[in-house]
């Protein structure tokens, strides 16, 4: 145990130092836990949750398609007539990030309606750093609110069985959906404060023309599917019938078969061979292997006991006691999350949650959702918290603009407050 301890540790530390080479120390570390024999070979595939990386995979090719076709665009064209002045313009946009992110990958969506916020601002001569840092930062907080969210959600999702209707309503109460769209209204309010002062009238410009309808519509079948099969109670059985196990992938299949029509469709209507490839290269496969290593690393730290370790030390810490271990991984998880990233940290503790719960008895719900609320919100509180703040943060770069810590943090630390302690309290209230 002592061991695979220092192994998990070293690998987090190389994560945190080589972040561009991540994926590889992942799996690198996975094959010195199979070639030492802490991850028996016969079980190493049996951690690999396929179902994750095959929706990751799926939504993300679909993503890039409705993109493509600039159809969020045409969107934020839409509410922006409807603004009367620049500060409503920055809550809308930012509100708009967050129900497109809520769908569509935190990043891609901060690079959908970041251009719109820079147009806007230069129309006014107003600086754009408050503007795009609202997106980023609304972008990431929609992350968790449904199941093809975020990374971190399709990971929930695998783990706890969960299919896209139990982010709405959880055996018979309020989803984690909710406690989202909470946290998202009272930050909504803080942004009107933090913005109170930019009172210019907005005047709509040329809408943007959508160039194709069919990846919006794919998009849309993609969420009509995943609720679909989550409806039909003999689905699972009827999968299983044909191949053993295959109801296991039934959400991946879903996003990879929808991508591959939308695939086909691109290279048809293009008529050619790159329209194949392009969808194809936007999968972000760093973050795919990443996961592989991972689920992998955590199996050998599993079956060395490591997990049930250190489940049993949290136990320990909380006393027992269900809502202080809540509280302390809601918040350890925001301070955390603050500075490293959320998908290493949520793929370790989503089997810690798992072990504190079976050792005290209790239901692992109100942890999961603790956790996963926390480790996603929280990455708002730095600017280095999320890929979506520091895509944000790149962009102004480009443009010329210098964005300072103090400018972050005077958005992000009371945005991540307001999005956190609702979704706290909500928890405490429905699930303790």
């Amino acid at each position: 145990m002592i061991f695979a301890v220092i192994l998990f540790a070293v690998t987090y530390v190389l994560m945190l130092a080589f972040q561009k080479y991540r994926p590889f120390i992942a799996i690198g570390s996975a094959l010195v836990f199979i070639v030492t024999g802490m991850l028996p070979l016969g079980k190493a595939l049996g951690y690999v949750d396929f179902n994750v990386l095959l929706m990751i995979a799926g939504t993300m090719g679909t993503v890039y398609l409705m993109i493509e076709s600039k159809m969020p665009a045409l969107l934020a064209d839409l509410l922006i007539e409807k603004v009367p002045n620049v500060k409503w313009a920055i809550v809308v946009l930012s509100l708009f990030a967050g129900i497109v992110s809520a769908f569509i990958d935190n990043v891609a969506t901060v690079l959908m309606i970041a251009p719109i916020a820079l147009a806007i601002a230069k129309k006014f001569d107003i600086n754009p750093v408050g503007m795009i840092i609202a997106i980023a930062v609304s972008s990431n907080l929609q992350g968790a609110a449904t199941l093809v969210g975020d990374t971190t959600s399709i990971m929930l999702g695998g783990y706890a069985d969960m299919d896209f209707l139990d982010f709405f309503v959880y055996r018979g109460k309020p989803g984690i959906f909710f406690a989202v769209e909470l946290g998202a209204l009272l930050s909504a309010i803080i942004l009107l404060f933090l913005f109170k002062k930019e009172n210019g009238k907005i005047e709509a410009g040329e809408r943007t023309v959508v160039t194709d309808y069919v990846p919006s519509i794919l998009m849309l079948a993609t969420v009509l599917l995943l609720i679909v099969a989550s409806l039909i109670p003999g689905l699972p059985a009827f999968l299983d019938g044909i191949v053993p196990g295959l109801s296991a992938y039934t959400n991946g299949m879903i996003c990879v078969s929808i991508m591959i029509v939308g695939v086909a469709y691109n290279a048809i209507r293009k008529k050619s061979a790159k329209a194949i490839l392009d969808p194809i290269k936007e999968i972000d496969f760093a973050t795919i292997g990443l996961l592989f290593g991972l689920f992998l690393v955590i199996g050998g730290i599993t079956e060395m006991g490591v997990v049930d370790a250190i489940a049993s030390i949290f136990t320990k810490i909380g006393g027992g006691n269900l809502f202080l271990i809540y509280t302390l991984i809601v918040w350890m998880s925001v301070l955390f999350s603050a500075f490293i990233d959320n998908i290493p940290y949520v793929a370790t503790m989503l089997p810690v949650a798992q072990g504190i719960a079976a050792a005290m008895g209790v239901d692992p719900t109100l942890l999961y959702f603790g956790l996963l609320s926390g480790a996603t919100l929280g990455g708002n509180l730095t600017p280095i918290g999320a890929s979506a703040n520091i895509t944000g943060i790149g962009i102004l770069r480009k443009e010329g603009y210098e964005v300072k810590n103090s400018d972050f943090l005077r958005i992000g630390i009371p945005f991540t407050f307001a999005a956190v302690i609702p979704a706290y309290l909500f928890f405490l209230i429905f699930y303790a």
